[in-house]
Parts: C-alpha cells; sequence; structure tokens
C-alpha cells in the first residue's frame, strides 16, 4: 500500500467528492435508490478503490484480487460511483442506475457487472458470505494467501442474527483475511439505531468473539488507511473496524436525517446538494478540510 501522505490525503478527499457529485447525479436520473448511506460511505469506498485495495479494473476477475463483499446493497449508488470512477466502467453509464436492462441494478447482481463479487439484498448475509470466502481461501491456499477480504456492513442491518453468526464462526476460526467495515451512522430505514434496536456496547459485542476492534471517525481518510493497516498486520483473528459516518455528509441538508435512508433527490434538492458538494471540494483545493 502506498505511503500516506498530505498530498495523497487531498488528492483522496478531492476524489471522494467526485464519486459524492455521481451519487447524487445517478440518484436523481434513477429517480429512486438511497441518499444517506452512499454519501456518508463517500470517503470508506474512495479510501478503498483508490488506496487500499489490491486490485486491476481493466482486470476484474484478476486471481490475486482483494475482495470486497458489500452486505448492505441498498448502498450501492457508493460502490457503483467509485467503481465507474476507478476505470472498471464508463461514468456515463451510472446515469442508468435501477433502469430497465442495466447492469447498475437497485442492489448489486454478481452477474452483471464484473468486479461485483457478490450478489446483496437481504440484509444480514454478507459478513456470513465474507466468512466463508475467507475460509475457503485459507484452506485453498495453505494459509499462504495475500488476499484480504473486505466487508463493508451496515449498523442496522445488526439486528439480523445471520451476521452474528457469521461473525462468531469468523472469531472462532481466527480468519485474519478478514477486515469488516461497519457504517456506524446510527440510522436506519425507521429511525434511529439506538431507538429501535440499541446496539451498545457495540464494541465489547466483537472482541467477545474474538475480533481485533477498531474505531474511527470514517471520514477521516489518514484513520481509515491507517485501521487498514493495522488490521492486516493482526495475524491471529479477524478485524472490525467501527466507522463512524455522518449519513448525508457532504450536503448539511441530508445529514444526520434518517428521513433521507431511502429516497432520491428531486431536481431543486440535487441543484442545491451538488452547489454544496462543488463549494466542498473548492475548500479542499484551498487546503481545507472535508
Amino acid at each position: 500500500m502506498p505511503i500516506m501522505n498530505e498530498q495523497k490525503i487531498k488528492e483522496l478527499n478531492l476524489k471522494a467528492t467526485d464519486v459524492r457529485r455521481s451519487i447524487v447525479e445517478m440518484l436523481l436520473s434513477a429517480g429512486s435508490g438511497h441518499t444517506a448511506g452512499p454519501l456518508g460511505m463517500a470517503d470508506i469506498f474512495t479510501a478503498l478503490y483508490f488506496h487500499i485495495l489490491k486490485h486491476k479494473p481493466d482486470d476484474p476477475f484478476w486471481s490475486d484480487r482483494d475482495r470486497v463483499i458489500l452486505s448492505n446493497g441498498h448502498i450501492c449508488p457508493v460502490l457503483y460511483a467509485t467503481m465507474a470512477h476507478s476505470g472498471y466502467f464508463p461514468l456515463e453509464e451510472l446515469k442508468t442506475l435501477r433502469k430497465l436492462g442495466s447492469r447498475l441494478q437497485g442492489h448489486p447482481h454478481r452477474e452483471y457487472l464484473p468486479g461485483i463479487e457478490t450478489s446483496s439484498g437481504p440484509l444480514g448475509s454478507g459478513l456470513s458470505q465474507a466468512t466463508g470466502m475467507a475460509l475457503a481461501d485459507r484452506i485453498d491456499s495453505g494459509n499462504s494467501s495475500e488476499r484480504f477480504f473486505y466487508c463493508l456492513l451496515s449498523d442496522g442491518e445488526m439486528n439480523a442474527g445471520n451476521t452474528w453468526e457469521g461473525g462468531m464462526l469468523a472469531g472462532k476460526e481466527g480468519l485474519w483475511n478478514l477486515i469488516g467495515i461497519v457504517d456506524r451512522n446510527s440510522i436506519q430505514i425507521d429511525g434511529f439505531t439506538e431507538d429501535i434496536m440499541p446496539l451498545e456496547p457495540f464494541k465489547d459485542k466483537w472482541e467477545s468473539w474474538n475480533w481485533h476492534v477498531i474505531e474511527i471517525d470514517g471520514h477521516n481518510m489518514e484513520e481509515i488507511v491507517d485501521a487498514v493497516n493495522q488490521g492486516k498486520s493482526v495475524y491471529n483473528k479477524p478485524t472490525m473496524i467501527i466507522a463512524h459516518t455522518i449519513p448525508g455528509k457532504g450536503v448539511r441538508e441530508f445529514e444526520r436525517k434518517y428521513e433521507w435512508h431511502g429516497k432520491p433527490p428531486n431536481n431543486e434538492e440535487a441543484e442545491m446538494a451538488l452547489r454544496e458538494i462543488n463549494d466542498l471540494r473548492e475548500r479542499i483545493e484551498a487546503g481545507g478540510q472535508n
């Protein structure tokens, strides 16, 4: 993984604004989809695809690639946008989101788009899938594989018991090649997570199942990269990164409002959002923070 410095951090923050802009544009074109989660996870996906992952966009089936498993498939606009910006397919195709015959379905479909590792939709399935993939890779390679499996999860889907089953198995097997990143934005479609099904003490639960746990600011590029590097240095257990994020990040009118979990912006809202994102980009270019 390349060394982080101030210039690289700035480049990643600028790229994240490009991803956010594409998210708003594709949701407006689709007229449906999820806004809060994709905007909130833009920094993490940017760090993954433009700095962390071992992958080849021009060779999406490269056997030695790292694997990205998106469990909360409804935030796929951020996955599609990041993949397009990194070269997996043309940016113009983003406007086909949720359209009839599009490769960019409302939840990712692995048989439609090269670079998608699993189909996702039913919440709670991703960690079990990632655990199985990481365990199989360890068995097949005789524990010598250099691939890592990154599972992206939402905090709302922790209501699903399948998540905990996968987590317990991964801890029991000591899957050092598995790194989970949970979007701890504290919202879900019906409201705030702690009102609907409280998760705390969240960190303690993962540690009790033999996971190495790191809590970070999910909008700080340096913290994101440092956490992954730390996870990759732990050789006897999986790592769970609890990334505290702001849902709707980058657009003040969307931020921290669970009502934006599952709806797209209209024309007026999209214009406002794009102005804010462009202003954010200008601040970053001028040396400010994201």
